[in-house]
C-alpha cells in the first residue's frame, strides 16, 4: 500500500486581495497574472517570486 502525501501549495497570500494602482496585490504584492498562474506555477518559480521578486516589491513600497 502506498500512500501520497501531497503538501499544501506554498503562498504569499495574507487574505488582503485587492489590485493596487501599481498593478500589485496590496496584501502579497503579486501582479494579477502571477495571481492568475500561481497554482500552474512549479515550486521553484513560485519559491524564486517569494524569496526574490516579492522582497525586492517591498522593500521599494
Amino acid at each position: 500500500m502506498t500512500i501520497s502525501l501531497q503538501l499544501p501549495v506554498l503562498s504569499p497570500c495574507i487574505g488582503i486581495c485587492r489590485l493596487g494602482a501599481n498593478g500589485y496585490c496590496d496584501g502579497c504584492l503579486r501582479s494579477g497574472d502571477e495571481i492568475a498562474r500561481w497554482l500552474a506555477m512549479g515550486e521553484h518559480e513560485r519559491r524564486r517570486l517569494m524569496d526574490e521578486v516579492l522582497p525586492l516589491r517591498e522593500a521599494s513600497r
